[in-house]
């Protein structure tokens, strides 16, 4: 782009030689003076929410309690109805795909911190846990990587909803050290790192509420009238009331399916790895050839843009050595004028049609996105889950099964209440 500054300024110098040499009788007027300064932003008022994020690495509290967190699959991003994704450079096959893949990772990204007890990957926010952790994506095109976090404990109360973005260093995959890494490794690390920052905010005392709160969830579930006196609703959060005893019976009870229901999520993580690692070689061919294609258009599309700006520059000239030599009193100059704007326009014509040509090379690029991502897609499995000698095959997506789950749960759960099922 600078060298075609450098042509910008080399043509229009001659042009300015060419014309005070054709107007001999004219009055050339200049004036303005530069200095004006760059407004960076406000300097004053209210600031980001951003600027007060916590820097630096979390530091886990040895004596507070591990949350369990759920992390359910992303928010692809594809909910507006009638959007025309391939023009925007979105492809919904891609995007599922990353819906999933992107959990794990984030999954993978709080179990580094050190922070929390186990983290799940659930298909939906109905999974129990104590902490959820809901992502969106925002964009994602190989180059640039952004996400919505939102953190959420199982009261209600929503913790914190920040946007962590990454631009891909355009050199990442020319070097060796990376070979096998996810170039969108770090945004996943910053979201993790902000969520266990968090956890400074909360006491001991608190964070065990939410453990005690989780159970009484869980079990409302399956006999809210055994837990409904334990929990108070307000709006769309639920505070605990008080905590039945240990030997409570149905607390037992709930306590025990739950493992079941923890052991079956547990399960699931299995899958997602499965499907992550099945994308894996495809994907990070994909962010690597995505960014180059990026890179490409943009280059050929600055180089259209700087074609064109030059040949619209090249025309005005011309015409403007036309309209000087025509107002020249000497023969010589009027030739020059005229002279001048034909080789000025036929200058900015080809130009001007080497821009159209660069343009549907760009074009191109856009579609060699296009076709890479449509390249990959989600196929989930049927799941057969065998318990206490019965079995229940699982089909659907990942969502429908674990519905079907619990399910099987419920029926589990009232053959257990009822006395005569252990004679």
């Amino acid at each position: 782009m600078q060298k075609l500054f450098r042509k910008m300024g080399v043509y229009a110098v001659c042009a300015c030689f060419t014309l005070t040499a054709c107007v001999t009788n004219g009055n050339v007027g200049s004036g303005g003076s530069g200095g004006a300064s760059g407004a960076s932003g406000p300097n004053v008022g209210p600031q980001l929410s951003s600027l007060f994020d916590p820097e630096g690495k979390a530091v886990v509290d040895p004596a507070k309690p591990r949350l369990d967190v759920v992390v359910p699959v992303f928010d692809p991003g594809l909910s507006e109805a009638g959007r025309n994704y391939e023009e925007e450079g979105v492809w919904p096959e891609l995007r599922r795909a990353e819906a999933n893949r992107f959990a794990l990772k984030l999954k993978e990204a709080l179990e580094k911190t050190g922070a929390f007890g186990a983290v799940r990957v659930t298909p939906d926010s109905s999974a129990t846990g104590d902490l959820y952790v809901l992502g969106t994506i925002v964009e994602s095109n190989g180059e640039d990587v952004e996400i919505k976090v939102e953190v959420v404990d199982v009261s209600g109360r929503t913790w914190f909803v920040r946007f962590f973005d990454h631009e891909v260093p355009a050199g990442f995959h020319k070097n060796t050290r990376n070979d096998g890494l996810d170039p969108y490794d770090p945004v996943f690390e910053e979201a993790a790192n902000r969520v266990a920052h968090e956890l400074d905010d909360y006491s001991i005392a608190e964070l065990n509420n939410l453990g005690r709160l989780t159970e009484l969830r869980f079990g409302s579930n399956f006999a809210e009238d055994a837990f409904a006196q334990h929990l108070e609703t307000k709006r769309n959060t639920v505070a605990l009331r008080s905590f039945p005893s240990d030997a409570d019976p149905m607390l037992e009870r709930t306590r025990a399916v739950r493992v079941r229901d923890q052991l079956f999520v547990d399960g699931l993580q299995d899958h997602y790895r499965a499907f992550s690692a099945e994308m894996q070689d495809s994907y990070l061919i994909w962010q690597e050839q995505s960014l180059f294609e990026i890179q490409a258009r943009r280059d050929a599309n600055e180089e259209a843009i700087g074609e064109a700006a030059l040949g619209v520059l090249a025309i005005g000239l011309g015409v403007l050595a036309i309209i000087a030599g025509a107002n020249s009193d000497f023969a010589a100059g009027q030739t020059a004028g005229v002279t001048g704007g034909v080789v000025a326009g036929t200058l900015g014509a080809t130009l001007l049609s080497s821009s159209f040509q660069t343009s549907k090379e760009a074009k191109v690029h856009r579609e060699a996105l296009a076709e890479l991502g449509e390249s990959i897609d989600i196929d989930l499995a049927p799941r057969v889950v065998a318990f206490n000698e019965k079995t229940v095959e699982l089909t659907g997506t990942a969502k429908e099964q674990f519905a079907q789950w619990r399910a099987f749960l419920q029926k589990v759960f009232e053959e257990e209440r009822t006395p005569n099922v252990k004679l």
